[in-house]
């Protein structure tokens, strides 16, 4: 019973936050302890003075105080016996009581009404439920770029944190119904311990501006040698030849340019029509049964220094290896079964993400599979 209770309550078992807001809370929460000490000093006051001046036990004088401060009631013990100290006693109690009750609401009110507890609040409960995410993308920056990648995502199932400093963001983010982001500068060490960097699998950078994605990348991965995690899969976007070259030096994984990306589409649909809608048909919807997958071999791989037919992926997985690229780079379009597979070579296969899997399951393997003699 009390651990349905624990998991109903998320007790005990949810991950901790790479950081804590509590001294942010903290700060925002510390007027509050004016008026808190000035109620408890009144109802101390009231209690001593209500068992000095009439015949009340404990919990008498604190229940005369407590009602009598807080003008909320009177006669429900015997104030019809009282005389006139007790009365005046009475009378200033009741004065202070609605003076300090009513500072203690404006006060409160002022507070609240800043936006900034409400805020800090909102964001660690958001802070704690991307503290549950695993191999996610961090988003760097919001824009047009940042609201289509979102909905590829989502439909994907894949999970994601968008992270931005403009004004305007929380309401935008709203809108587009990110499910988790943070509004914070995304290259900061603190941007990056609220959106779990830590556990990531990448980064994607969509700022406009070049200096935005340099200092994403290097703080990144800073950030993973700080860690001595492996490394992040990094994107950023590049407007020019050079703005690509940089990004690329500093250790980014993929660049792209959307003007240049776009112009190979459309070249590839004015060229060959016919293979424009294959790809459209097979690889960028996603209710296609076939998936394109690229399949890093490990060094312990039983594969590793084996002719590519061994394998017999057609037969055991029922899948097509239409690509190789070596450690150095080589690409080798449509191997043969003599092609030797190299030590953390990329195979790039075609087929289902069932049988997708199921090669990618065999690969791992340190033995030769049994059921690759039996074929």
């Amino acid at each position: 019973m009390f651990s349905k209770l624990k998991r109903l309550l998320h007790w005990g078992n949810n991950p901790k936050p790479d950081i804590s807001l509590s001294s942010e809370l903290y700060e925002q929460l510390k007027p509050f302890r004016i008026p808190l000490i000035l109620v408890q000093f009144f109802l101390l006051f009231g209690t001593l003075g209500y068992l000095i001046l009439e015949d009340y036990d404990l919990m008498q004088a604190f229940f005369q105080t407590s009602y009598t401060f807080t003008n909320t009631g009177f006669g429900s013990l015997k104030e019809d016996s009282f005389g006139t100290i007790t009365i005046i006693f009475t009378a200033v109690l009741m004065v202070c009581g609605a003076g300090v009750v009513t500072f203690s609401v404006a006060f409160i009110m002022s507070v609240v009404n800043n936006g900034t507890l409400i805020g800090l609040i909102k964001e660690q409960k958001m802070v704690y439920k991307i503290a549950r995410l695993q191999n996610h993308y961090v988003i760097c920056y919001h824009n047009e770029f940042t609201i289509q990648l979102a909905q590829q995502f989502l439909e994907s199932h894949i999970p994601f944190v968008v992270v931005d400093n403009s004004p305007d963001f929380e309401a935008q983010a709203q809108k587009q119904k990110y499910p988790y982001y943070i509004v914070d500068d995304p290259h900061t060490h603190i941007a990056m311990l609220k959106s779990h960097l830590s556990s990531a699998k990448g980064i994607v950078s969509f700022s406009k501006n070049a200096a935005d994605n340099i200092t994403m990348v290097v703080s990144a991965r800073l950030f993973e040698e700080e860690l001595g995690r492996k490394p992040y899969y990094i994107i950023a976007t590049a407007n020019s030849e050079e703005e690509d070259n940089k990004l690329k030096k500093l250790g980014c994984d993929s660049v792209i340019s959307a003007s240049k990306l776009m112009a190979q589409r459309i070249s590839a649909m004015a060229v060959r029509p016919d293979m424009e809608n294959i790809l459209e048909r097979f690889l960028y919807r996603h209710d296609t049964p076939l998936d394109l997958e690229e399949i890093i071999v490990p060094r312990y791989s039983w594969l590793v220094l084996r002719k590519l037919k061994e394998a017999h992926f057609r037969d055991v997985t029922n899948i097509s290896v239409v690509g190789l690229t070596q450690k150095d780079g080589t690409y080798i379009t449509m191997p043969n079964g003599n092609t030797i597979v190299s030590s953390e070579c990329k195979l790039l296969v075609i087929g289902t993400s069932e049988n997708i899997r199921s090669t990618k399951r065999l690969i791992m393997k340190k033995q030769k599979p049994r059921e690759v003699d039996y074929v």
